[in-house]
């Protein structure tokens, strides 16, 4: 299947639509959607400027903004990439700017103020910001690279999601680019050339993963950009003590193999055999754009005190941008540069500019704590330089002093001063005589005087541009929790170094009265109410919409995306047919009823009750995948068939043409169930599973919960539909009688169910299960899957409510799950196929290329 780029053939050119003639506002076009881009955006509507602006934002990646030094703990397996994102797609949606992501701008005509992308369109602009980041440097080594500038197969830079994609894959044996992987399966050997943060934190990663790593560093000493040699040695030694090898002050000349990468020569003659090889040897400004287009470059985009290129409508921000002969490679001074030009364009302040940047990070690297800021050794006779070093301990502690004032410090492996150093630091507060009291215990309380004396605009997380005065105006807004002020101003959701900061931060603006985390019992976080309160108050107040619960129940009555489409799923189970729908109170899978792949399209599973199906169903399913050129038909592990790689604009017609109800394979509610052949056709089976199966399946389909729902029934005790790890399985055991587990699971958990009860009908089968069904809604958690629910509920109650009528509420449990039986459509019946807002089923962007079938 071709892949077409924004739904119109590439090489056609046109004049993308949101140059609309009849939209008066000025329109501001930034070419590039990372950190440092959103943030501009951020910042231009925080000042208003949505009613001054048409915003388009390009982006080469075809993601939302993420954060990008969050990559690290994503290749360790510490974070999940959707935890990193910042601004999703949603988010851009919902705040009107028009985000063309997997576009990439290929030139600027600055006389006719068009942007050229590379799917052919043209943009008109009336200001230009070149936000296009950095790229991985990948030394010219000989067999880096095929014939055709490819990295050779096994080869990775360390910059994007994508190739952080590509390394866990990499590393879990999967196929790499199409190539054939290490003879054994996943990879055991890798080197990582590059001695500095990213190639520390990917050695880190991959030492995590159970690889022998060799680390490559052309430098004599680790972090040399930011440690002196001895602060270096140490990290060394950390770094070694991990079970990494580390090579200093040697260039790798070579990568052999020829198919894939095999091993690593080295400019002394030696040779380390790699499966996987790593390059994170520093970046290189992303300024080809500019240079075709005629502005100044020279190590990157030539700006003023304004931001602003050569050009008087072009400005270049972060790591591109190269202002009075400084680059930055950090995240802050890309922060600050979007400050000042949100201030210029939007003008809140006509006269802002930007001075350059006192640079100071926190980070942690390879699970050691490291802050710099300034110069790390004394560049003049007159400085003043303390030097504290414990090479036992890991811990290195510098500072140099000129004219009383710090100009630079290092913290390695303790940075417990780090709050009253970047103070001095950045405001010039004045120093302690006895200069030792920097770098050791204060014994008069100056190092929580110094948290109490930071000015309010001090940068506290690097990492998402959050100040102490943010962090204080959430406190003074009624949050006195750490988790709370985290999730509201991203502080400390980056590397996490800062964390111990943000709480001195908060107990201090709290008054030392710091709140328990209860969000932690909220049901979702933006209504500060447990479910059982928040189900009450829905009740009481007769709230029927998502947007009415947040008016009446949220603080300040502000909306919170995170708790959408949960509190959309209580509103469901609460109100059946009478609950309000609001499109954007659900996700995207709910919008458009199929499952999005991470490739931007959507997979479709057509219902097939207890896995059964016929002739002419089968016959319409590969009629259709034909039709719709689907590029992978394939039998899912709950005995359905899954039509991988479809379009969103054909979900409706490929609905039509199938003539089957929705399988649920997208949503958070009750999907299948498993079944054996049962007493039908197996010799061994004891009685009808298979027809107690799709008897379950049309008495709960579609019926929303908390997480995802899944059954099987078993005709007898051998287990061959997998029921015991099951949320609710089902298990024929003779004479008419059916056991009923709960809690099991198979995937990342693995849990044998929980025996309920054992009936003796399968109307009791379906009477139990719908009580188990109808109270794990009323009562589970958000996101909270059925094996963890009955362990936390405990079986033993459990059993007392459904079995004994206990506390007095199966009849309403029953009458509540009848209520969502009655309220069943099938989404993708006529009334589905039908756009309930114009964009709902828009021609979505193929975001990389599809496999083809054969899969080999």
């Amino acid at each position: 299947m071709t892949a077409v780029l924004g739904g119109r053939p590439a090489g056609l050119t046109t004049l993308h639509l949101a140059d609309d003639d009849t939209d008066s506002r000025a329109r501001l076009v930034v070419v590039g959607n990372g950190m440092a881009g959103a943030r501009l955006v951020e910042e231009v509507l925080e000042r208003g400027g949505g009613e001054q602006f048409r915003i388009t934002v390009f982006g080469d990646e075809p993601h939302g903004n993420y954060n990008r030094i969050m990559l690290s703990p994503v290749l360790a397996g510490e974070e999940h990439e959707d935890d990193i994102v910042l601004n999703s797609h949603d988010w851009y949606a919902d705040n009107g700017v028009a985000l063309r992501a997997g576009v990439r701008i290929e030139r600027i005509d600055t006389a006719a103020k068009l942007v050229h992308a590379d799917d052919g369109s043209v943009t008109a602009y009336d200001h230009l910001v070149l936000a296009t980041g950095s790229r991985s440097f990948i030394p010219p080594m000989t067999g880096v690279r095929r014939a055709d500038g490819s990295l050779l197969s096994g080869v990775f830079g360390f910059r994007t999601i994508d190739e952080t994609r590509a390394m866990l894959d990499a590393v879990q044996g999967e196929t790499v680019r199409g190539e054939e992987a290490p003879v054994g399966g996943a990879p055991r050997r890798a080197v990582v050339l590059g001695g500095g943060l990213l190639g520390l934190e990917a050695a880190r990663a991959l030492q995590g993963h159970g690889m022998q790593v060799d680390l490559v560093h052309a430098a004599p000493s680790l972090m040399n950009a930011q440690l002196d040699a001895e602060a270096g040695a140490i990290l060394k030694r950390s770094v070694e003590e991990l079970g990494i090898t580390v090579h200093l002050d040697v260039l790798a000349t070579e990568v052999v193999g020829t198919d894939r990468v095999r091993g690593v020569l080295l400019a002394d003659g030696r040779r380390l055999d790699a499966d996987l090889l790593v390059v994170a040897a520093g970046i290189r400004p992303n300024t080809d754009v500019a240079v075709v287009s005629g502005l100044e470059v020279q190590r990157a985009v030539v700006v003023d005190d304004q931001l602003r290129t050569d050009d008087p409508d072009v400005y270049a921000i972060g790591e591109c941008a190269q202002h009075r002969g400084e680059v930055y490679g950090l995240v802050a001074p890309a922060w600050e540069h979007a400050t000042v030009l949100a201030d210029v364009l939007t003008g809140a302040d006509p006269t802002a500019e930007y001075h350059g940047s006192r640079t100071a990070t926190k980070l942690k690297v390879a699970g050691v704590d490291v802050a710099t800021m300034g110069i790390n050794t004394p560049e003049r006779d007159e400085d003043e330089f303390l030097v504290i070093s414990e090479p036992k301990r890991g811990v290195h502690l510098s500072v140099v002093i000129r004219d009383d004032k710090l100009v630079g410090a290092t913290l390695l492996g303790d940075t417990r001063k780090v709050a009253f150093l970047t103070q001095a630091f950045d405001r010039g507060a004045p120093l302690p005589e006895e200069r030792i009291r920097l770098l050791v215990d204060l014994t008069d309380g100056a190092e929580e005087v110094g948290v109490a004396e930071m000015p309010g605009d001090s940068q506290v997380c690097n990492c998402n541009g959050v100040s102490k005065a943010a962090i204080c105006e959430v406190v003074a807004d009624g949050c006195s929790s750490v988790s709370g002020v985290m999730d509201r101003t991203r502080a400390g959701k980056g590397c996490g170094s800062c964390k111990s900061l943000v709480r001195q931060i908060v107990e201090w603006a709290a008054d030392g009265d710091l709140a328990e985390d209860a969000a932690a019992s909220y049901y979702v976080p933006g209504i500060p109410l447990a479910k059982p309160q928040l189900m009450a108050a829905i009740r009481e107040q007769d709230l029927r919409s998502v947007s009415a619960v947040f008016a009446a129940l949220a603080p300040g009555g502000q909306d919170d995306a995170r708790s959408k489409m949960g509190l959309t799923s209580l509103l469901r189970m609460i109100w059946g047919s009478e609950y309000v729908q609001e499109n954007d109170a659900k996700f995207i899978n709910d919008r458009v009823h199929a499952n999005i792949q991470r490739d931007g399209t959507f997979s479709v599973v057509p219902q097939m009750k207890g896995g059964v199906t016929t002739p002419a169903q089968l016959r319409r399913i590969a009629d259709v995948a034909e039709k719709y050129e689907v590029p992978m038909v394939k039998v899912t592990g709950g005995q359905r068939i899954d039509l991988l790689g479809v379009r969103k604009e054909d979900l409706p017609a490929m609905w039509d043409d199938l003539g089957m109800p929705s399988g649920y394979a997208y949503g958070k509610s009750f999907r299948t169930v498993k079944t054996c052949v049962g007493s039908d056709f197996c010799r061994f089976g004891l009685d009808d599973s298979t027809q107690l199966g799709i008897d379950l399946e049309t008495r709960f389909q579609g019926i929303e919960s908390p997480a995802k729902i899944k059954m099987a029934v078993v005709g007898c005790p051998r287990n061959c539909a997998e029921a015991y790890v099951k949320d609710v399985g089902v298990v024929a055991v003779g004479s008419g009688r059916w056991e009923v587990y709960v809690g099991g699971a198979a995937g990342a958990s693995v849990r044998k169910g929980d025996l309920l009860a054992t009936v003796d009908s399968p109307e009791a089968v379906i009477e139990l299960t719908g009580r188990f069904l109808q109270y794990y809604r009323e009562n589970a958690n958000w996101l909270e899957r059925t094996y963890d629910f009955v362990p936390r509920i405990g079986l033993e109650r459990i059993k007392q409510v459904l079995l004994e009528d206990g506390e007095g509420i199966v009849a309403d449990l029953d009458a509540g799950l009848q209520r969502s039986v009655d309220a069943y459509t099938d989404p993708w019946g006529q009334d589905g196929r039908q756009p309930a807002t114009p964009g709902q089923f828009r021609p979505a962007l193929p975001l990389v290329a599809l496999p083809q079938v054969p899969v080999r």
